[in-house]
């Protein structure tokens, strides 16, 4: 048998993904801000991209939307606009932008200058670490003590507690231990009392340390043997194990109640985290109305200019007039694919608004139990298409802002055939709870029989794993005996 090469035909048939499609991917599962920059990155590549500022006698976009919106049919996809769109007209023309809200403020007699004063000049409050060391700068301690105790202040955490152990302090530091433990002790004397405390037992007995009431020994024995217990609420055990009544033991834990687990605690200021929807949904007249988020995205067309460069002819060079044209090619790429991302967006969302239209009028106990594929096959599209449209996205109702992921949720059987969506039966669980008597909450089987009233099954199990998913603690530790 002889190896020889041979050339021979072979069709098959595979799924490429070219780049367009690549980039039309991408472009469903970035968020507004994300789109933002990506556009903005394009018009710094792309010569032949353009954006052209609002005129003052123009109107918003999202003015324009809503008008248009409301005046047309409710599903986007009854409207014939996207197939008989004159993309070519479209492209070379000038486009509008979107929402100016300094422009809009400036109206009304506020300067650019005064608007970006206030993010230039953010209130800035004070740390706790910044407040002990003060604290450490006014005090009669020595340069080497001072110089110990800004490494011990450096070396705590945002509760205040001191995580390292003194001999690692000294070891890398090369201090002497001494030193260091010396200075930690006066470090604790500073406000807040607890502070440098090198786990929670030590941290109550600082602070149990200046309370002067009664049965201030009786707490300091239950912080030193009977912390877990106490946590657990198991008064009885340790009555017996101290020789006292239960009576007692709760006056004294009301005293420890009254201490503070995490003396940092008031110093965490964590800047507030501000959600800026996708996606908004308004009712007018009875009818909800969807509204893309398009403030201060820019509307794209291309620059004529380069239109006029190629039919120049043969004037121009041969690499240029290639560059120019895959330039075009890749611009009118990125508008239309922005344009049928908005447009996706848009059917997905009135496809929520179908399923869970009860939610909408009633509340979050009508939410009904949603899965990618009927939207999917609502608005024929598949469900990885849909699954990148709701990733990371929210949206503004009538009810609150919500991540599009809400409205999707496993379901669950009821006795009479009905079902139920988690999240309705997790907000039905956490009024539950809200509602029960301090001194004698609800167990897990006593929520489960009450849901059972209410013609919702589901395991004890199951409202377990719920409470603790958001975060609610088991009934014998919500138990408030004072």
């Amino acid at each position: 048998m002889t190896i020889e090469i041979k050339q021979s035909l072979k069709l098959t048939q595979q799924l490429i993904m070219t780049p367009q499609l690549q980039q039309s991917i991408k472009l469903l599962q970035l968020t507004r801000l994300e789109l933002l920059d990506l556009i903005r990155q394009e018009i710094k590549e792309n010569p032949v991209l353009e954006e052209k500022s609002e005129g003052p006698n123009e109107k918003s976009e999202q003015e324009t939307q809503i008008t248009e919106e409301f005046g047309a049919t409710e599903d986007p996809r009854n409207d014939s606009n996207e197939t008989a769109f004159d993309w070519e007209n479209y492209l070379y023309e000038e486009a509008k932008t979107s929402w100016d809200p300094i422009a809009r403020l400036g109206k009304k007699g506020l300067d650019n200058d005064s608007y970006q004063s206030v993010e230039i000049n953010p209130d800035k409050k004070e740390g706790l670490q910044d407040y002990l060391l003060m604290q450490l700068a006014l005090s009669q301690l020595d340069r080497d003590e001072k110089k110990c105790g800004e490494l011990i202040i450096g070396n705590l955490d945002q509760n205040g507690y001191l995580k390292i152990s003194l001999k690692e302090l000294s070891s890398l530091s090369g201090m002497n231990y001494d030193l260091i433990e010396k200075t930690l002790r006066e470090i604790q004397k500073f406000d807040p009392v607890g502070v440098a405390a090198r786990d929670l037992k030590e941290c109550l007995m600082l602070q149990l340390n200046l309370v002067e009431q009664k049965r201030k020994e009786l707490a300091g024995e239950i912080i030193a043997k009977h912390l877990t217990k106490l946590s657990e609420k198991k008064y009885a055990l340790i009555a017996k194990d101290l020789k006292t009544t239960k009576k007692e033991i709760i006056k004294a834990v009301k005293i420890i109640y009254s201490l503070e687990p995490k003396p940092g605690r008031a110093f965490n200021y964590e800047d507030p985290q501000y959600i800026n929807p996708d996606i908004y949904v308004y009712k007018i007249s009875g009818k909800y109305i969807v509204v893309l988020n398009e403030d201060g995205m820019p509307k794209l067309h291309i620059n004529s200019l380069y239109r006029q460069i190629l039919s120049g002819g043969n004037s121009i060079p041969k690499n240029s007039k290639e560059y120019i044209k895959d330039k075009l090619s890749s611009a009118a790429w990125l508008i239309k694919s922005i344009y049928h991302r908005q447009n996706t967006f848009k059917m997905v969302m009135y496809s929520i608004i179908k399923f869970q239209r009860d939610f909408f009028d009633n509340g979050i106990e009508h939410l009904k139990p949603l899965v990618l594929r009927n939207v999917a096959e609502d608005i024929d599209m598949h469900e990885s298409t849909v699954s990148r449209v709701i990733n990371n996205k929210y949206v503004y109702t009538p009810r609150g802002i919500f991540p599009l992921k809400f409205f999707f949720s496993s379901s669950i059987n009821s006795f009479k055939g009905e079902s139920f969506s988690s999240n309705s039966v997790k907000d039905t669980i956490k009024k539950i709870i809200s509602q029960e008597n301090p001194r004698s909450p609800c167990s897990d089987q006593e929520i489960v029989n009450i849901l059972m009233k209410k013609n919702i099954h589901i395991a004890r199990r199951t409202v377990t794993k719920y409470r603790e998913m958001m975060s609610i603690l088991s009934s014998n530790k919500r138990r408030n005996l004072f």
